[in-house]
């Protein structure tokens, strides 16, 4: 089985760390393919990087020339997946849609513990949108940018705190709200003892399953084939 999974931004090294965690989570046989958009934003925290992102990860899947069996999008919030399901004909998962769901197996309701503050309001829209969003209590930010994560200790000191947060706030299960924070689930639960889910994990683990369920997106109605028609994109 191969698994394409795509950063929604442009900085390699984040895309090393995701494919690193989705490697971990993958079952053996599983080959990840990790992958970065050639244009796009560095970092993705708002409306305007999340469109522009949302296209560039879209114009580096329609140019894809390898055989996959799925794709995961490592984009936390961000937009594009409804267009990726139009667009391919193997099963796309969000990392969003992703954690969200396992969290609701795990608790009534859950917390996700984001970067900034900027990034809550477009997250809400993205778990309502997957009708998961009447479960989730809160969507806190850490106070810190995306390319800030890489600072382990102070990204560590700032989930707790956010996480406290959102546990008071009533949250049962936990769900880490960047992809660039893959690999700290086990330590933040631990330290918070509830359950804290990684969407880069969830979703891989989700996505082998639905090829091994032999299932593929519906083309009935909502996720239809794109039209017929000419469409310019980047050069």
């Amino acid at each position: 089985m191969r698994i394409v999974v795509t950063n929604c931004n442009t900085t390699e090294a984040m895309t090393k760390e995701i494919e690193a965690g989705a490697r971990a989570a993958a079952s053996p046989g599983t080959e990840i393919l990790a992958r970065t958009p050639r244009w796009g934003p560095e970092s993705a925290e708002g409306w305007l990087d999340s469109f522009l992102s949302a296209a560039a990860v879209l114009d580096l899947l329609r140019g894809l020339d390898e055989p996959f069996d799925a794709v995961v999008l490592a984009g936390f919030g961000e937009h594009g997946r409804e267009g990726a399901r139009e667009l391919l004909d193997v099963p796309v998962v969000d990392i969003t849609e992703a954690a969200a769901h396992l969290a609701c197996l795990l608790g009534r309701r859950y917390g996700v513990v984001t970067t900034l503050d900027r990034t809550c309001g477009l997250i809400e829209d993205s778990l309502h949108a997957a009708g998961v969003g009447q479960n989730c209590v809160t969507v806190t930010g850490a106070g810190l940018g995306v390319l800030e994560l890489t600072d382990e200790r102070r990204t560590e000191s700032a989930l707790l705190t956010a996480g406290r947060r959102a546990r008071d706030a009533g949250a049962e299960v936990l769900v880490l709200g960047c992809a660039g924070m893959t690999g700290l689930d086990r330590k933040i639960a631990t330290m918070l003892d509830i359950p804290v889910i990684d969407g880069v994990a969830a979703a891989v683990r989700l996505a082998e399953s639905l090829v091994a369920l032999g299932l593929r997106t519906s083309r009935a109605g909502s996720y239809a084939k794109p039209l017929d028609k000419r469409r310019t994109w980047p050069g």
